[in-house]
């Protein structure tokens, strides 16, 4: 880049706002590894004035909360058209942060946002309450109102599609948000500051504050906020979890995921190559969901390890902004010594690598290669523990009933895939597989369908319908026998 990307102030109120610290935070490109940018550090004091112009905002007697489902969806309709507009700089400015290949981010970063915010403005103009006759003589009106003010936080591996699966649902109920994104990754989020000021959402309604973990901390803990809405790491869910339990806030948390790719001994891999590749390295890895764990049938074993190692040597590994590249770079320097650190566990607890392993040849970029470890034991640390990064562990198994224990013997349940000839015996064996989510010979998360994970991989759903009753608390009003209410 011959110029730098940098903000000064901050979107809060409504407005650019000079920040209450004086710190920047620098944006550096994972392929070169240059600065590209900078935007105010966020602190403390932000958070409150964000918190603070958030509460406002929902507690305006003819403010957001109380529009009509119909007038909400008016301005987040305008919000998606201003999102459309920026969507091409929005995949560009995630592809230089995080390394995502741009026809990737074009669709998750771009495309999604708008989408999501047209989809929860129609299920709000939809949704009615309910009159409910009562067995003791009355009736109760049932309906559903809005949780209040929300903290979101945001990892960096997919910030925009993550984000609007917090911000979609939250603005069409009638809540009001604070959003921190991720340091990585908020360049991309001040583009959002500017479709929202174009489209005139009212003040506070949105509020955005990019910080580190020990702010994103305050805003969880804050007496201000109703309830949380958290994607990222297990580690950092369990601690949220403690703070709303100990506050009795509602949370949702998307946490890791270390999924299994199923395939059964009549699946054709290579007929649907394009489709594994991207249940399994997309992004650069750099997804929680993805089937990082491949169990192949012991009678066609070395078949699928070959297939797949073929697949992950094949790739293009390269400048994300290049439509070519298949493969980026990861997001940091600390990621990839992350991963590294997991292939060289790989290698010291007796897998064998088939593939990759090491760096490509390029002189700058946090870049790895995609990497294939054949006959791990299920119980190796590739195995159990979520690496992030474009990684593979092939295990094998002798029959549907182990393949089915392996799957299940994890911490995690977020993911996962079937990959047969018989999609049928595909969808009987994946309602076996204890995850909250999992596909056949694909894996896509369809917006109009609950996604979310069990055990260590959180609670709580975004996406569908319930994407949208996660923001809103129900109220019941007790209505008399008829012959009662004058």
């Amino acid at each position: 880049m011959t110029t730098t990307i940098d903000y000064d102030k901050l979107y809060l109120g409504g407005d650019w706002t000079a920040p209450r610290g004086g710190e920047t935070l620098p944006v550096h490109s994972a392929t070169t590894e240059e600065r590209i940018g900078s935007v105010p550090l966020g602190t403390e004091s932000d958070i409150d004035a964000a918190v603070e112009a958030a509460r406002a905002a929902f507690d305006d007697p003819e403010g957001w909360p109380r529009w009509s489902a119909e007038r909400r969806a008016e301005a987040l309709g305008r919000f998606a058209d201003e999102l459309e507009k920026r969507g091409p700089e929005t995949a560009q400015r995630v592809a230089m942060q995080n390394g995502m290949p741009i026809a990737v981010a074009e669709n998750f970063e771009a495309m999604f946002p708008a989408l999501l915010l047209r989809y929860y403005s129609g299920l709000m103009v939809e949704q009615q309450e309910e009159r409910r006759p009562g067995m003791l003589g009355g009736t109760a009106v049932v309906s559903r109102e809005p949780i209040g003010v929300v903290g979101a936080i945001v990892p960096w591996n997919v910030p925009q599609g993550i984000t609007f699966l917090k911000l979609a649902p939250a603005l069409a109920s009638g809540c009001t948000v604070v959003l921190k994104p991720a340091p990585e990754t908020v360049l991309d989020a001040f583009l959002v500051g500017e479709a929202a000021v174009a489209a005139g959402l009212p003040a506070g309604v949105l509020n955005i504050v990019p910080a580190g973990r020990e702010v994103g901390a305050h805003l969880v803990e804050h007496p201000g906020v109703d309830k949380v809405s958290f994607t990222g790491s297990t580690a950092a869910g369990r601690a949220i979890a403690e703070t709303c339990g100990r506050l009795l806030r509602p949370v949702t948390l998307e946490l890791g995921g270390k999924s299994a790719a199923i395939v059964l001994d009549d699946a054709d891999l290579q007929s649907n190559i394009e489709s594994f590749f991207a249940s399994t390295l997309l992004n650069n890895g750099q997804i929680c969901w993805l089937g990082t764990r491949v169990l192949a049938p012991r009678s066609r074993y070395q078949e699928v390890v070959d297939t797949i190692s073929g697949l992950a040597g094949s790739l293009t590994i390269g400048d994300p902004l290049d439509r070519s590249v298949q493969v980026g770079p990861l997001v940091s320097s600390r990621q990839r010594e992350r991963v590294e650190g997991y292939i060289a566990k790989g290698n010291s607890d007796g897998g064998r690598l088939t593939v990759g392993g090491g760096r490509p040849d390029r002189d700058r970029g946090w870049f790895v290669q995609p990497t294939v470890f054949a006959d791990v034991d299920p119980n190796h640390t590739i195995a159990q523990e979520e690496i992030f990064g474009p990684v593979l562990a092939v295990i094998g198994y002798d029959d549907e009933a182990e393949a089915v224990r392996i799957a299940n013997d994890t911490d995690y349940g977020l993911g996962g895939s079937v990959w047969t000839a018989d999609v049928e015996r595909g969808e009987a064996f994946a309602r076996n597989v204890r995850s909250g989510t999992i596909g056949v010979n694909h894996y896509v998360n369809e917006p109009t369908a609950p996604f979310g994970g069990i055990k260590a991989s959180g609670m709580g759903r975004e996406l569908g319908p319930e994407g949208l009753v996660a923001f809103q608390q129900l109220k019941t009003i007790y209505l008399p026998p008829a012959a009662a209410a004058n």
